[in-house]
């Protein structure tokens, strides 16, 4: 079952010796940013800074940073697992006797991912609301130097399409302006923005509710590449294996996880835009400042015992790396029901994981890797991949000297290349139109003569099997490292 608050969680990093608490006084204006970067650079643990100045609240930075603490987010062994068991949620199919009996675990585990209502929640024991709202009592982070404001980091932002009533949780950014509003960065690809598209057209306010350190599979949901057709909170539940409780919302019709740390109800209007930025973010650059909706907060509300959750994102390998490779690995079989002939993908976190993707492919006709980058690019967030390389089956796509080794190798540049253009991340500051680029795919698979290769592939250099065997045997004796 899964974590019922992020109290559990912190405890249970503690215990693993995943955790550790910083009893010194550290300000949230840019010394836990130092620290933090510093302590993720190196691999470290997870910190909980219990004295931040002028606040009651404690500060929990780098609780995703690692694969180890992905594993205990998400309580599995492997990553695997769960891509596994979302595959076959996929692929079941009741047409015979034996695989309904299957089929029956699976069911009885669908029943318990649909969220749960409760009247009373942990999250509403403190309530301000109106004028008592004062956002500046929270200890958000200035993160960079050059950073517009201090950014909310680790919100779930949850919104409902006004027509469908579907709803949305997604990690959008906040930059508090004062003590009631912020900023709403949801760039125009997302799901909140096209809630505040619909709403807008209709002239109404876009009730919206941030849930801030909610249990860890909701703050994973809300950063998953999810269908448009499922819900985040039902996915955190398939993820938990057991339901999110949801509580209304005091002011907003609007639920939200009961167990959250601190909850901010309030509304999105239509045409009020505000200068948001600059923001030190995941590519290792400054966004630069733009006008993004205004978020006004109607209440405050919050746990007794809250804890406040943040991270921080820049030049990489940073905590977002790692929640990024996790998302690698639990949707790569999902990707491969599309795309059968994918062997494996890596996501170099240098590549910020939407500025280079590997790829091997088990190639099996002209211009298959040619087909393979565009199926990519028709892919959700795939679209937003600038560089795309195609290698043969054998080659380990993990292994970045492989790669390179390859690549240099197997590419003829004019023939080779291919260039596309459409959508790119918000974030790129490189393409010279905001949202609109080109993008590259590399081909460095073996060609064959249908590609116009008329000489000889040569084959790698390999030792005798039987030679690796016996110097196996032997090595012990040699006195070699």
């Amino acid at each position: 079952m899964g974590y019922r608050h992020l109290q559990e969680f912190i405890h249970r990093l503690e215990r693993a010796g995943e955790l550790v608490r910083i009893k010194e006084p550290v300000s949230p204006y840019l010394q836990i940013t130092e620290i933090t970067d510093r302590v993720c650079k190196a691999g470290g643990p997870a910190l909980l800074f219990e004295q931040v100045p002028g606040y009651d609240l404690p500060v929990l930075m780098n609780a995703f940073g690692s694969l180890t603490r992905m594993c205990l987010t998400l309580e599995v062994d492997s990553l695997d697992d769960i891509a596994v068991e979302i595959l076959s949620f996929l692929e079941a199919e009741a047409n015979t006797l034996m695989k309904k009996l299957q089929l029956l675990p699976k069911l009885a585990r669908l029943g318990r991912m649909f969220p749960k209502t409760v009247s009373k929640a942990p999250c509403q024991e403190v309530v301000y609301t109106g004028e008592q709202v004062d956002l500046r009592t929270i200890p958000v982070l200035h993160c960079w130097p050059q950073d517009g404001g201090p950014f909310i980091t680790l919100p779930a932002v949850i919104s409902h399409h006004p027509e469908t009533g579907k709803r949305n949780v997604g990690m959008y950014r906040l930059q508090v302006y004062d003590g009631r509003t912020t900023g709403m960065h949801w760039h125009r690809h997302k799901g909140g923005a096209q809630h505040y598209r619909v709403a807008s057209a209709k002239g109404e306010n876009l009730p919206v509710a941030v849930a801030i350190g909610p249990d860890p599979a909701v703050t994973y949901a809300a950063t998953a590449p999810l269908p448009e057709d499922i819900d985040e909170i039902v996915f955190a539940g398939f993820l938990r294996g057991e339901p999110v409780e949801m509580v209304n919302c005091l002011t907003q019709p609007v639920m939200v996880p009961a167990e959250s740390q601190i909850v901010l109800e309030g509304y999105v209007a239509p045409g009020e835009l505000r200068r948001e930025g600059p923001f030190g973010d995941h590519t290792g650059y400054y966004s630069l400042a733009d006008d993004y909706p205004v978020f006004h907060v109607t209440a405050l509300t919050r746990r007794r015992d809250a804890i406040y959750p943040a991270t921080i994102v820049g030049r990489p390998p940073m905590e977002d790396c790692f929640i990024a490779k996790a998302t690698e690995r639990i949707f790569l079989p999902l990707m491969k029901k599309t795309l059968p002939e994918i062997v494996d993908l890596n996501l170099p976190v240098e590549g910020v994981f939407h500025n280079l993707a590997f790829v091997s492919i088990d190639k099996r006709y002209p211009g298959h890797a040619r087909k393979v980058m565009h199926a990519f690019w028709g892919l959700g967030q795939m679209m937003f991949t600038k560089i795309i390389v195609v290698f043969d089956r054998e080659v380990d796509v993990q292994d970045l000297s492989q790669v390179l080794w390859r690549l240099g190798n197997n590419v003829d540049p004019k023939r080779d290349v291919v260039f596309a253009e459409g959508p790119v991340d918000v974030l790129d500051h490189a393409s010279p139109l905001p949202h609109y680029g080109s993008k590259m795919g590399i081909d460095a698979t073996r060609k064959g003569p249908e590609e116009g290769f008329t000489r000889e592939w040569p084959p790698v250099i390999d030792m005798d099997p039987e030679i690796k065997r016996k110097v196996d045997e032997l090595w012990p004796k040699l006195g070699l490292v």
